[in-house]
């Protein structure tokens, strides 16, 4: 006999004081220096274009929400949603910029080329842990007010509440942990996503920190030999 009972989707709790801003923002900032720091022919048009406009997105974002994101705060997703877009597509250009030097043969300068790769590298975790925090429950402001839409990310405290002594839900730092660990992993480590969309994301992390670790580790041979 077919069983009428339906799988219950784990939830996690909502943040009633509301998520601190100055974690992600904090991280905004540490991309756009990194994004500034790469040679202007790793970059996507004059060096100072993504991170400049990334920096300008970012600025009404803080005045909305200067201190924490809450019921009452006004909903700027799309425009948190231009910001990372912008950011990726700066980041993938110097990815494919990189990847097109290296492999048309062009002469690079070693010392450059490994840190430029370890910067691309670096904003890419910021980027998609950012990317994770923004789109999971429909991102922090939704989360604040406890909405009920279906998680994007299994967590072990929503599978097993007995892990945590209260109520628990995740803040900026578990998203970037689970995006440096699909950059390091190339895969899922103790988060799982649920969601058609978080997969594809996460597919997309590991394919673009594969490729970065594939240059450093052609240039190394490349210095070897």
């Amino acid at each position: 006999m077919a069983s009428n009972k339906r799988y219950r989707m784990p939830r996690a709790a909502s943040t009633p004081v509301g998520e601190s801003r100055w974690p992600a923002a904090g991280a905004v900032v540490v991309a756009i220096v990194l994004q500034l720091r790469l040679p202007e022919n790793l970059s996507l048009g004059p060096t100072y274009l993504v991170p400049s406009l990334a920096a300008l997105l970012l600025v009404p974002l803080i005045v909305a929400n200067p201190h924490r994101f809450g019921p009452t705060s006004r909903d700027l997703r799309v425009l948190s949603i231009a910001l990372l877009a912008a950011m990726n597509l700066g980041n993938g250009s110097s990815l494919a910029l990189l990847l097109r030097r290296l492999v048309n043969g062009t002469k690079l300068d070693g010392r450059s080329l490994m840190l430029s790769a370890v910067e691309i590298w670096l904003t890419s975790v910021i980027v998609f842990g950012l990317w994770l925090w923004e789109l999971d429950r429909g991102g922090p402001i939704a989360r604040s007010r406890g909405d009920r839409v279906d998680p994007d990310l299994l967590f072990a405290q929503m599978s097993d509440p007995s892990l945590t002594s209260g109520l628990w839900t995740p803040t900026f730092i578990d998203y970037l942990y689970v995006s440096l660990t699909n950059s390091t992993a190339f895969s899922p480590t103790d988060t799982l996503p649920l969601r058609a969309r978080a997969k594809m994301l996460m597919g997309a992390q590991s394919l673009a920190s594969l490729a970065t670790i594939a240059v450093l580790g052609a240039r190394a041979v490349n210095i070897l030999n």
